[in-house]
């Protein structure tokens, strides 16, 4: 079991050393970090929690999922390891790309490129 926690629906409030002293009640955190918008500056609602243990980790979780804080009830569960992005397009690697689409171009069908 992992020992990393995803907590949403966070207040904008809520800083780094803040989410780090609330958890901190259950046990040893080893970071906690609020996500930031990087336009903005501002607090994105959310944020991740390491903690020293999985137990420990659960014991945050169940006390902690559903509370209330500056009037919005936050989430906090499990942290889901990290997708592949799977991007539709753009510049990679690989170079230019249109689509991951075979259906989609020139020379595929009729008018416009669509398949009829």
């Amino acid at each position: 079991m992992s020992n990393k926690i995803y907590v949403g629906n966070l207040p904008y409030s809520v800083t780094d050393s803040s989410l780090k002293d609330n958890f901190s009640e259950f046990g040893s955190v080893n970071s906690a970090k609020v996500m930031m918008d990087r336009e903005t500056g501002r607090s994105k609602g959310f944020g991740f929690v390491e903690m020293a243990s999985a137990e420990v980790a659960q014991a945050a979780i169940n006390a902690l999922n559903g509370m209330s804080v500056d009037g919005r009830q936050i989430v906090v569960n499990l942290a889901r390891p990290r997708e592949e992005s799977r991007s539709s397009g753009g510049y990679g690697d690989s170079g230019y790309r249109s689509s991951g689409r075979s259906d989609v171009g020139y020379g595929n069908g009729g008018y416009g490129g669509g398949s009829y």
